[in-house]
């Protein structure tokens, strides 16, 4: 049996969170390392470290539950406004194998950014290339 993930021992209640809302397939809870106050991360109850991994009724529920954390979070900071992040994966950048969705409220100054913050150094160009475009849309469906 493989070990636990840090987020399974947390729905456990093996380790102790700061928890936000529940679902039957999802757990919210705090980011201990916020990146903004109310920063909460959503999870699927089965841990599985790739979104593909999950059951269509798993990916459902996740996303039920990173729409309840959103009104939950709307309400307090009086915003509609939110960054979700998932990073599928070590090579994404996610750092527990066990998927999970960052949910930030966002508000005016909050100092957070735009995608294209995580990829400063990525070139910006005013022209489309829509003929690459549409070769690599061709080449994924197959």
């Amino acid at each position: 049996m493989a070990d636990q993930t840090l987020f399974e021992k947390i729905v456990k209640g093996e380790i102790p969170c700061h928890k936000v809302a529940e679902g039957e397939q999802w757990f919210a809870f705090l980011d201990i390392f916020p990146r903004r106050e109310g920063h909460t991360l959503v999870i699927p109850k089965r841990g599985v470290s790739h979104l593909s991994m999950l059951s269509e009724s798993e990916a459902s529920a996740l996303m039920e539950g990173i729409v309840q954390v959103q009104q939950l979070l709307s309400k307090h900071f009086a915003t509609n406004d939110f960054t979700v992040c998932l990073h599928d994966g070590p090579n994404a950048g996610q750092e527990v194998p066990h998927v999970h969705v960052h949910v930030l409220p966002r508000t005016v100054g909050d100092g957070g950014s735009t995608l294209a913050a995580m990829w400063p150094r990525t070139p910006t160009s005013s022209e489309i290339d829509h003929e690459d475009l549409a070769l690599l849309a061709s080449s994924l469906r197959g």
